[in-house]
């Protein structure tokens, strides 16, 4: 008498419960949760992908005069006038470009179209930006005007967060770091009424990165 399609099964299930279930390797908690770039990948092209990916609006600038040409240029196209720059190195550089800014808080919260601040660093992996209050910018000017401009440097753009925090670490020391410190990823928005999503909620409605290059001229 042949097997009918249920002994078949059953008699299968017995011999595979004579064998120990295969076991899958034991993970390397040692390993970072996601993979390092390759050796040859670009970080600066890594952030920028991320960067764009999560709403980031992105510039690449070949020179200090490339950056003077497109935030001029980003001035005139969104009818910018009042542009607020706080850190004194910042206000030295657009001097010397003839860009017009304010350059303290005079009618700010009426008049707080944009801010330009600098940041600590670039996170490669997620297009964040990290922020810290001990700029000269302080804590508002990343947070209170409808749109973040940004000035960065590609020698800033690390892997991940943890790389981020140790540029922190290094540049304060472990004792000193700034009392704010923050992580903006793509513009501040929000869906929680009747799942509708708006923009500029808890921040500005666009963050606009200049990345400069700064890396050193390749030699023949």
């Amino acid at each position: 008498m042949s097997d009918t399609s249920r002994d078949i099964v059953l008699r299968r299930i017995r011999e595979s419960l004579r064998q120990p279930a295969s076991q899958p390797e034991r993970p390397d908690f040692a390993e970072p949760l996601h993979p390092r770039p390759a050796p040859g990948d670009d970080l600066a092209v890594l952030f920028a992908q991320s960067f764009v990916r999560v709403g980031g609006v992105f510039f690449f600038c070949e020179s200090v005069e490339h950056f003077y040409d497109q935030l001029f240029a980003y001035k005139q196209e969104k009818n910018l006038e009042y542009l607020y720059v706080w850190e004194p190195e910042l206000k030295k550089l657009l001097h010397e470009g003839n860009i017009v800014f304010q350059g303290d808080e005079t009618d700010f919260q009426d008049h707080a179209e944009a801010g330009l601040t600098t940041c600590e660093a670039l996170v490669a992996r997620t297009g964040s930006v990290l922020v810290s209050a001990a700029t000269g910018s302080g804590r508002r000017l990343s947070i209170y005007p409808d749109q973040h401009l940004i000035l960065a440097r590609t020698s800033q753009v690390v892997t991940d967060i943890a790389d981020g925090l140790k540029l922190l670490q290094q540049k304060y020391g472990t004792d000193k770091l700034p009392s704010m410190m923050s992580l903006t990823t793509g513009p501040s928005r929000t869906a929680d009424i009747e799942k509708t999503l708006v923009l500029g909620a808890h921040g500005p409605r666009s963050i606009v990165l200049f990345l400069l290059d700064d890396a050193p001229a390749a030699t023949t």
